[in-house]
Parts: structure tokens; sequence; C-alpha cells
């Protein structure tokens, strides 16, 4: 298959960036997106220029860094899909192919296409764990959990944190990923004791960042390469909403 690539380079956030395009052949369809960048990249190398800077770790869909803007769209055309697990199968021979990095304030860029999701880290620093001590490991019988919020919670746990549904918002919202994050812990038993401080200071914290409203356009979940429900969204205002109201009224009592 034969591709025209059209690329973002930029060496870094104060020099003003660019699509440069490069003709590339010869390549596998069983090539993933992330195997395309590396045959360019050695074709760029061996001819004396720079190589495109892209991040990439596991490419098994897992880690949530391979996050790249193809074809106007967060991790490519393919739905539930990461970019690292994106094939060259999945466009037409011949087809422009335009890459380019997440574009919010919150993700400043780094080089390329490569750019800075360290916001996500502080608002999981913020209050994305359990602090308390839960002791040793409890029969599994001792502490029940419905199957339904059981199966929830893992839901909103398989969140990779890869940034698709911030690109996706036309606000650069960030309010899906701090909601699964928020949710796989409100809705399990040993979550419920700190639910109101994480809430609250998760949320802050997003928007300390720089992160927008939601815009309650789908586009998160629909570019979510996990599926993550909107649904999340909701649990998170409902839970802040309570937080706000329990925080009030211990303040007036």
């Amino acid at each position: 298959m034969d591709f025209t690539l059209k690329i973002w380079r930029q060496k870094n956030a104060e020099a003003k960036g660019s699509f440069q395009t490069y003709p590339l052949r010869e390549v596998s369809p069983e090539m993933s997106l992330l195997e395309m960048l590396d045959y360019l990249n050695t074709q760029l190398i061996e001819s004396g220029k720079e190589p495109v800077a892209f991040e990439q770790d596991c490419r098994e869909g897992i880690c949530g860094s391979c996050g790249l803007y193809v074809n106007g769209r967060p991790h490519g055309p393919a739905r539930n899909t990461t970019t690292c697990e994106l094939h060259m199968r999945e466009f037409t021979d011949g087809e422009t192919i335009v890459i380019e990095p997440w574009r919010a304030k919150a993700f400043p860029l780094i080089k390329d296409l490569v750019v800075d999701r360290s916001s996500f880290e502080l608002i999981m620093l913020a209050g994305g764990f359990i602090s308390i001590n839960t002791g040793g490991a409890a029969e599994a019988n001792s502490l029940p959990v419905s199957k339904i919020n059981s199966d929830r919670s893992f839901a909103a746990a398989t969140c990779i944190g890869c940034g698709a549904c911030v690109a996706a918002c036309k606000n650069s919202s960030a309010m899906l990923f701090a909601a699964a994050k928020i949710a796989q812990y409100a809705l399990i038993p040993q979550g419920r004791t700190e639910a109101r401080e994480r809430v609250e200071n998760m949320v802050r914290q997003m928007d300390d960042e720089g992160f927008g409203f939601c815009s309650n356009t789908y586009g998160c979940e629909f570019d979510c390469p996990k599926g993550i429900s909107i649904d999340f969204i909701a649990l998170m205002n409902r839970e802040f909403f309570s937080a706000k109201v329990c925080g009030h009224k211990k303040t007036s009592d």
C-alpha cells in the first residue's frame, strides 16, 4: 500500500509548527499505525533527516500513551481502538493520512506529536486513590458488592487515560476521564469513606489544570477507545452535588 502522510512537525512549544508531507511506499496492510511511523522514521534517519517524535509504550492498547489525531479523529477511524491497535488496512491504498497531536491547553506540546499529559496525573494525585488502611485481604464474601456495581466499577476502571476524550471535546473537557476515575471507587464500599473529599479534590484539580466544561456532544464517549460511558459523568455530578450539600450541612451545624 502507498500513502501520502501529512504530519505535524514542531520543534518545541515555542517554535512555529506546520504540516510536512511525506510519501510512503510499500506499506504492509498488517502494520499498525505506529509501525508505519517506525517505517517512515527509518527512511528519514537513513536519508539524514530528523525522525518524527511520537509517544508509545506497550503497543497493546493498555498504557494510553499512543494517542494521536488521525484524519480528524482521536485514535483514527476505527472505534474502540487505540492508535497502536489501528492497522493500515483500515485505510485505502493511495489515501492521504493527516496525523497531528492532541490539541488542548492542558496538554502543552513537547515536540511534533508528543504532548505533556501530566495534568491527568495531577488529577489522580488529588484523589484518585484509597488512602485508608483496609487491612489484610478479607474473605471474598465478607464485604458484599452487587454484581451491577462491581461491573460498572470495572467498566470505569478500564479507562487508560489516553486523553482521547479531551481531544474529542470542543471545550477540551476532561470530565469523562475524571468521572471514570471517580466512579471506579464511588461504586464500591472501599471507596465510600473518602468519596466526598475525592470528588471535590479531583474536580477542583481538573478545573485548575485548565480543562473546559462538558459540551454534552457525546464526542468523548464516541471516540473513547475503551467505550467509557458518559453515564459516569452523571454519576460524578451527583457525587459532586452530594459532597457540596453534605459539606454545607456540616459547616452549618
